[in-house]
């Protein structure tokens, strides 16, 4: 039988440190796995190690970060590379959107917010997703910020120690440590399926994802996300009206 996890805090510190031990598990070693792969390609493409952290430090978005790496490589334009890693990023935005009301506290100012949104990111969103609600809404923040900050810092040290173990894997391994962190993001969501639509979502995904990547492999991915998505969110809702 599933157990729920108990959230009950009585101090914004109580609150950041089980953030922190939250993240400090699986979600951080999935993680870091992911940019070590970052930091081996950071050196295999001729940068530096401060242009990984620095990318990690103020990216903190994988695919932008790989899109920016491979293009600076190969001498893209300065536009070219802004709008290809702004359209990579751009599924940040609606992220954002739903899960800063999840946050929001009165008394804290707005700029708090500006700051937090630089660490959503797919984990940390994912587990605030999960378990905000269960959460009092006054400790929603602090433990936010301790889960989010340990895996931005768990990143910059995996980026700095797959920059220096570059070379000593076989690149296959180190280039595909990147793809952990997406599969991470599917099986969170596939050990919730608790709701009807998560679960059409998924198997309309599974469907639509091989047959649209043979039909257009520049736009399967995203066509078959909206496609399954909608999908999932029309079937889902005509069968509630129908057990009205």
């Amino acid at each position: 039988m599933r157990q729920t996890r108990s959230f009950q805090f009585d101090t914004q510190s109580q609150a950041v440190r089980r953030g922190v031990r939250e993240a400090m598990g699986v979600p951080a070693v999935v993680m870091a796995a992911s940019f070590l792969g970052f930091g081996a390609l950071v050196r295999e493409s001729g940068f530096p190690l401060w242009f990984g952290l620095a990318s990690t430090a103020t990216g903190w978005a994988l695919p932008g970060q790989v899109a920016l790496v491979e293009l600076l490589s190969v001498g893209a334009s300065i536009v070219a590379i802004i709008s290809v890693v702004a359209l990579t990023n751009a599924r940040l935005l609606p992220m954002t959107v739903a899960l800063v009301p999840l946050l929001r506290v009165p008394g804290y100012r707005r700029w708090v917010y500006y700051v937090a949104s630089h660490w959503i990111a797919v984990t940390a969103w994912a587990e605030l997703m999960r378990n905000g609600h269960a959460i009092d809404r006054a400790w929603r923040l602090p433990y936010f910020f301790g889960y989010a900050i340990t895996l931005w810092a768990a990143t910059l040290i995996a980026t700095a120690v797959g920059f220096l173990m570059a070379g000593g894997l076989p690149a296959y391994v180190t280039l595909g440590l990147v793809f952990i962190n997406p599969i991470y993001f599917m099986l969170v969501f596939a050990a919730d399926l608790r709701q009807r639509a998560k679960i059409l979502a998924l198997a309309f995904g599974a469907v639509l994802g091989p047959l649209l990547h043979l039909a257009t492999p520049d736009w399967g991915l995203v066509i078959a996300g909206f496609l399954a998505g909608s999908l999932a969110f029309a079937v889902d809702r005509l069968l509630k009206r129908r057990s009205v």
